[in-house]
């Protein structure tokens, strides 16, 4: 309840979900069967084939750099940079990021460009990070080389490989069904699915314990809660 001169001026509806790795519910709040879309909340989740592909070993990432893989970031310049590395490594330059442009989120990032007389590139949007990591992990199913830039073209479609790879994680750790619920399009361009509050709390109860996961991705689990643990920001 949002209140104001001592009256109720609006009133919001939410839902909470806690689970443990088994799947037993701890506490809930409200419908949490619903389906909603995550969004950029899923992003450790969407991480997930980027260090068990390989790719992230194959490229020598950084713990910033897989940090920022799992963040909606500031676009910082140290975020932009850290992206712009990433994707030196992979062979490619932010004009393979197909996130989009927009001003930084941080207001002084976004007064740093503006002073600069610079307008704001792929680089500092607040999922750059996420597509980056993408990018990556399209050097492990793909390869380096040439025809790498042709390949990730469109990666952001639900059918190109590399987004089949980033749904399947996320099947993986939910264990829902994304063939049968609603599938929407997210901000920065990527398919965005339709998932019950439960199943999201389980799949970060398994990321968060590494418990119930396959191999690989209890591996990659490890690998960027470590990650993040460690990034200065």
């Amino acid at each position: 309840e949002v209140m104001r001169g001592g009256v109720l001026e609006s009133s919001h509806c939410g839902a909470l979900a806690v689970l443990d790795a088994d799947g037993a519910v701890v506490a809930r709040l409200g419908d949490i069967e619903r389906p909603i879309f995550p969004r950029s909340a899923v992003k450790v989740l969407q991480a997930l084939p980027l260090v068990a592909s390989g790719a992230a070993d194959q490229l020598g990432l950084t713990d910033e750099e897989l940090a920022v893989a799992c963040a909606s970031h500031g676009g910082e310049d140290v975020h932009a940079q850290t992206v712009a590395t990433m994707l030196a490594k992979a062979g490619l330059d932010a004009d393979a990021l197909e996130c989009g442009a927009h001003w930084p989120y941080l207001e002084s990032a976004a007064r740093t460009l503006a002073v600069r007389g610079q307008a704001p590139s792929a680089l500092h949007n607040n999922c750059s990070g996420k597509h980056a990591g993408f990018l990556c992990l399209a050097c492990a199913l793909h390869g380096s080389g040439p025809n790498l830039r042709q390949y990730v073209r469109g990666y952001v479609g639900p059918d190109h490989p590399v987004m089949r790879e980033v749904t399947a994680s996320l099947q993986a750790t939910t264990g829902f069904d994304l063939a049968t619920t609603a599938r929407g399009t997210d901000g920065c361009s990527i398919p965005t699915y339709a998932v019950p509050l439960r199943h999201l709390a389980h799949a970060f109860a398994r990321v968060g314990t590494g418990t119930g996961l396959r191999s690989g991705h209890a591996h990659a689990a490890k690998r960027l809660r470590a990650a993040v643990a460690k990034a200065p920001y």
